[in-house]
Parts: structure tokens; sequence; C-alpha cells
């Protein structure tokens, strides 16, 4: 609350007009709306089914896993409400309140849950950057987040916000904030698509056969194995239809090469968690999961001494991979660290392979990051509760090692779209930065 109170005393004190927010939107139920309680029905086929997203997965950078809902259902005349378009802004509006995004081209197309508040702004009224842009300042955040109401599971509403004051500045510096907004929401959609091309190539190059999708794999999933085999892992899923047709497919691309001897993989050990007080003697500190969004933030910071001793630091060119949790979660799931990450201190729950240059890490990257490769990662997690990895293991599985071009081609894509979402990240805060000036100016 003492937030809310400074932002809106500063609000009221800057000598420019103020607008409701329930002024500036359009569409439906006046443009601010999160959506009724439904039944989920998930299907596995793309024909069949929408790609859909909550509050818990808004902030994702790769939305591919998505779970999609029922075509039909999301179609239907309660539900097509719910369809995000680009220029749309998410707040999540349940459980942890004030978690924001910003609507991508990329997302065109997916549906979202009750537990994500939408906010449609009315170009004629407000450029949509300008308004996402204040929304997730520090100024704009603690006046959502006031309207919070609830003891066990917080939520707020749409009439909660519709109130709001927002600051309006001659048009030529909302366009100029809102420009910074829109060109890293372009960024990085277009990281999207280089993805996409350097996955590709991959299966081109490398003669990959697209991975069988499980809801296609016979069931039950019976497999025979030789005795001699059977003696190094006993766990039926090791040895799993889904996981056979993925190692069939590196070993028939050729040249395989052991992880380890390819790049540089360890794993942490088990740490005590030491924050200091001041962020000068410490790195900001994130988990497993956060290192997956769009632009992860943290407000705790690992002792420096703490973070070398057990090499927690990311550097820029590290690929990380998931080593623990639910199989057919984020496990096995990698993320290659760029600028933005560059000397954040991350969990030892991740698996931290160390290419040897750029064109390696690309390559790598897309090699792991496919699905052939997620698959490969996960299966070597043991354990009856939350399966772990361990390091050897990673280290000895045989990956394709094409020639030095072949690894560039495929993985330049992969480098810049790292680079696009460093930028958009650059971007997005300096929009920020540009509009929280103009407020402590009291223009």
């Amino acid at each position: 609350m003492s937030g809310a109170l400074e932002a809106r005393d500063t609000l009221k004190q800057l000598k420019v007009r103020k607008d409701a927010l329930s002024t500036l939107t359009k569409g439906h139920a006046g443009g601010i709306y999160n959506g009724p309680m439904f039944k989920r029905n998930y299907v596995d086929s793309a024909e069949y089914g929408v790609p859909f997203i909550s509050s818990g997965s808004m902030l994702l950078a790769d939305l591919s896993t998505l779970p999609r809902l029922r075509r039909s259902d999301a179609e239907s005349g309660r539900l097509s409400y719910l369809r995000l378009h680009a220029g749309m802004m998410m707040i999540s509006c349940s459980g942890t309140i004030g978690r924001m995004t910003y609507v991508r081209p990329d997302m065109d197309g997916v549906w979202s849950s009750q537990d994500v508040l939408k906010v449609v702004p009315n170009p004629e009224q407000i450029p949509p950057g300008y308004l996402y842009a204040f929304l997730s300042s520090r100024y704009g955040v603690p006046l959502v987040v006031s309207g919070t109401y609830g003891a066990i599971i917080q939520h707020i509403e749409p009439e909660h916000i519709a109130d709001l004051p927002v600051p309006r500045f001659d048009a030529r510096t909302e366009v100029a904030i809102a420009e910074k907004v829109d060109a890293a929401a372009d960024a990085r959609s277009e990281a999207v698509e280089l993805l996409q091309e350097a996955s590709n190539r991959l299966h081109m190059r490398l003669g990959l056969r697209t991975p069988t999708p499980v809801s296609a794999l016979t069931k039950p999933d019976v497999t025979a194995v030789s005795s001699g085999t059977f003696r190094d892992r006993g766990d039926g899923y090791y040895y799993s239809a889904r996981n056979a047709e993925s190692r069939r497919a590196f070993d028939a691309a050729g040249g395989n090469r052991a992880l380890g001897e390819a790049a540089e993989v360890f794993i942490p050990g088990i740490f005590k968690r030491l924050y200091a007080s001041d962020p000068q003697f410490g790195s900001p500190y994130i988990t497993g999961g956060d290192v997956f969004e769009l632009a992860p933030v943290s407000d705790k910071f690992l002792m420096k001494r703490v973070a070398a001793e057990y090499g927690l630091l990311l550097k820029k060119g590290m690929i990380v991979v998931q080593e623990a949790g639910q199989l057919g979660g984020l496990i096995g799931r990698s993320v290659m660290v760029g600028s933005y990450l560059d000397g954040f201190s991350c969990s030892n729950n991740m698996i931290r392979i160390v290419p040897e240059d750029d064109i390696d890490g690309g390559y790598l990257f897309t090699l792991l990051s496919s699905e052939h490769g997620v698959r490969l990662l996960s299966r070597e997690a043991a354990g009856s509760s939350i399966p772990h990895t361990d390091e050897l293991r990673v280290k000895r599985i045989q990956v394709p090692w094409p020639s030095r071009k072949d690894r560039e081609d495929i993985g330049a894509p992969a480098i810049r779209a790292r680079e696009l979402r460093d930028q958009a990240c650059v971007w997005e805060q300096e929009a920020r930065d540009m509009l929280e000036a103009k407020i402590l100016g009291g223009e």
C-alpha cells in the first residue's frame, strides 16, 4: 500500500493531464476484462486445439510448449473473446498479482485463461506501447497491485483498475516511448522465427526425422532391450518408444561425439543461500524456472563468494538445462545465456554447458532444444518423486557432430535470436526509464 500511496501522490503532483484507464481502452467489456470460470478440455492436435496461456506461462519466452485448449470450446461465443491480439497487455490477476507482458505478434491467436486480466488500448486515444510502459513501470505496478483482495489466494478485478490515472504527455514523447516497446515486441517475434529457422536447418542438414508426437505413439508402450543394455538403467521410461526413436535419430545422423567432449558440462553442488543486504556484494539470484522468462528480475542478491565458489554465475555463451523436475515439464529444456542474463547467479538445478565458442554454442542449443534433444536429456533423469539428472550421464550423451561449417549454418539463426531477445530487454527498459524520467521531472 505504501508504494501505491507514493505513486498516487507523485502522479497527483504531476502537472499534466491524467486520464482514467477505462477511457483509454476499447473492446469486450470496455477493454478491461478477464473471463469466466470454465472447464479446460485439452487436446494434442493443432488441428483441434489452440495454444492456451495462463498467468503461470504468460512470461515465458518460448510458447511452443503451451497446452492446447479444444478449438470448439475456444471459438465458442462464451470464450472467443479470450483470444489475444498484438498490442494488448496481460496482467496476472490471481495468485501472484501484477506480473505483466505485452502481447507480441507471435502471440496472436493464443487464448488466455481467466487468471489473466486483459487490457486492450484504444490506439485512437493512446499509443498501446506507451500505456504498457506506464502500467509496467514503478508507478503503474503499485497502483495495479493496490486493488488486490483476498486472504489466501489474492485477486484483482477489472473494476479495481478502471479508474487508475494514466499521465499524458505530448504526442512526441508518448510515441517515442511506444516505439521502443513495439520494437521490443517485434524483436521477440523475429527471434521466434529465427529459432524455427535454426530448427529447420538442423533437421535438413542432419537428415533428422520429425519426432512422432507422444499422442500418436502406440499404447501401451512396450519395448524389448538386450540384457547387456538393461544393466545400465532399469527404469521403463529410459527405454520408452519416444526416447528410443530420438536415440535412433541422433545415431543415424552420424559423426557422434560425447557431449562432454564437445563442451564443458557441469552441475553445481548444493549450497547454502547466503544473500547480501547490499547489491554491490552480490549477484541477482534467480531460480531454474525464472531463466525461461522473457526478462527475469530478482530482489535477492546471492553473495559473490558463494556464487563463485559453487560455479553459480551465468556467463554469456553458456547453455543452461533444467536438470530436475517432473518429466514432461521443464526438465531437459534449454536456454542460451545472452548479455541480459550474464552476471546473474542461478540455482544449482541447472546443467551448465559451456561451448568453445558461439558457433558451437548456437549449434548445441539448437540441437539440445529440439524435441529429440529434450527427450534424450530428460531420459537421463532418475528418481521417484522429483527426478534429478546425473552430471556424468549427461556428459556421456552422444550427439551428432557435423562439420564446423554445418554447425555454423545451423546455429547462426539461434545466435541472432539470442541477440534480439537481449536487445528487446534493453528497449523495453529504456521505454520505462524514459517514462519514469518524465514523471520525476514533474513536467
